[in-house]
């Protein structure tokens, strides 16, 4: 079968076949591989962001940038939902192997991202930081190091919000190798950067815990404008079209937010959640100790199951998505259940070292506040058994978002990270005393329930009859 070639002309087909006709266990591995590794990489990034912060300037850094993190990521999901919904028809369009949609689809994605970016996040982020800090009750202590990285992240995001385009982009057309040497490329000029700018080196002033932001602002900037060259020049699967001017198809923004907003609400109703979530952190007696074990144990340490079960999320993604274009429904449902098995069995693993080790895991970000230790080796005991649910979970979402069907996980997420957890924590809260493990108890009680009502809604195979189209030609 021929194709579409990048540039909108008949000739071969630049797409791997081996996604939708090869056998299903490789296909979802080939995807992926790459998309963990490169998440486990950009796990370590945090890992030594957390660390050196830790250690020169304390705990209250830590708890910066994990309050920070969180703030930025409810934001920000709003304007990285258009990549789920340019996930979902890239890899739609590939697996009907027309080339035309795919490039046309990855340039308007640019396009939205860039000014949202530069006129949206930049300016409000900036001047609404202040406010949102005080939201999630952040101590003194910690809100005076959050702000100037909070500031900094919003108002050079674009480069953050680019890099997770291209290589959503890449993934969904079936090269997710190429998003794997992006992804070393920024962790190793970010660490370079904060090495360099957090401790101060050289001529270089200690910025701590600025000089982590400012660090991956350098490194994703680089990154962007570099894969935006390549996107130009039409090295990679995906490409911008040529011979066309950068102008806005409103029917393909239209449809990037038909499949994206709903994923975009998603994010923020977690990332709210989290939030919400602080501010009963923040409540408690031992608040500035208590984020600070939130930050290291669930923000970074318990990211290295999020962050590696995303990369199969991705893979089922793209292999239904593919799959679902090609007509074939029957293999994009069973590329859930394989990825599921391959998920439960990489999570039960951290877990154990979450057990075994949790003391020396939390050392690594230099917490040594004998409270802290204590609060974070209780979170990890919980979240050792919650990281099975969330990976199993994280699979049947891809399954879910790939072939289009984005509005169930919002549902799902609602109910699971907000109504659940925080209606736990309330009723604690007003009729006894709310604790911190009543806290980790109820981040338990919305994973579980995450993963069983994933499960029951992909099975029951709605997403089949999901139709994803735009205008075959340009106007």
């Amino acid at each position: 079968m021929s194709a579409a070639s990048p540039g909108g002309a008949s000739g071969p087909d630049v797409y791997d076949r081996a996604l939708i006709d090869g056998p299903l266990l490789p296909a979802v591995w080939r995807i992926a591989w790459p998309t963990m590794l490169q998440n486990v990489i950009g796990g370590l990034q945090g890992v030594i962001d957390h660390a050196l912060v830790g250690h020169y300037v304390g705990y209250a850094g830590n708890a910066a940038i994990g309050v920070s993190l969180q703030i930025y990521l409810v934001v920000i999901a709003f304007i990285s939902s258009l990549f789920i919904g340019m996930s979902v028809l890239v890899a739609r369009f590939v697996g009907a192997r027309d080339a035309d949609r795919v490039n046309r689809t990855v340039l308007q994605a640019f396009l939205v991202a860039v000014g949202l970016s530069v006129g949206v996040l930049a300016p409000i982020g900036y001047f609404a930081a202040p406010a949102l800090l005080s939201l999630v009750n952040a101590a003194p202590n910690v809100q005076a190091e959050a702000l100037p990285f909070l500031r900094i992240m919003f108002v050079f995001g674009v480069g953050m919000l680019l890099f997770y385009m291209v290589g959503g982009a890449l993934r969904s057309a079936g090269d997710a190798r190429t998003p794997l040497r992006l992804g070393i490329a920024v962790t190793a000029l970010n660490i370079t950067f904060n090495v360099i700018l957090i401790q101060g080196l050289g001529p270089f002033p200690a910025l701590g815990t600025s000089g982590a932001a400012i660090g991956t602002a350098i490194a994703t900037g680089s990154v962007a404008l570099y894969s935006a060259y390549k996107l130009w020049s039409g090295s990679w699967v995906v490409r911008f079209p040529r011979g066309e001017a950068f102008r806005i198809e409103w029917d393909i923004v239209r449809a990037l937010f038909r499949f994206g907003l709903p994923s975009g609400v998603q994010g923020v109703a977690m990332n709210v959640g989290g939030v919400m979530l602080l501010g009963f952190i923040g409540s408690l007696a031992m608040s500035g100790q208590a984020q600070a074990a939130y930050a290291v144990g669930y923000t970074e340490l318990f990211s290295l199951i999020t962050w590696t079960s995303a990369g199969l999320t991705g893979a089922v993604a793209t292999v239904a998505g593919q799959s679902l274009g090609s007509g074939n429904a029957d293999r994009a449902q069973r590329s859930a259940f394989e990825a599921a098995r391959i998920a439960a069995t990489g999570a039960a693993a951290m877990g154990l070292l979450f057990v075994l080790i949790p003391r020396q895991l939390l050392a690594l970000f230099g917490m040594t506040e004998p409270t802290a230790v204590e609060l974070g080796v209780q979170l990890l005991r919980y979240l050792s058994v919650s990281g099975v649910f969330v990976a199993v979970a994280l699979t049947y979402t891809g399954g879910l978002q790939g072939t289009g069907d984005t509005r169930s996980p919002l549902y799902i997420s609602l109910v699971s990270q907000i109504v659940i957890p925080l209606g736990i924590c309330w009723l604690v809260q007003r009729y006894s005393t709310l604790d911190p493990w009543d806290i980790w108890r109820a981040i338990l009680a919305g994973h579980v329930t995450r993963c069983l009502l994933s499960i029951w809604r992909f099975r029951q195979g709605r997403w089949r009859e999901i139709s994803v189209d735009i205008r075959p030609t340009r106007a």
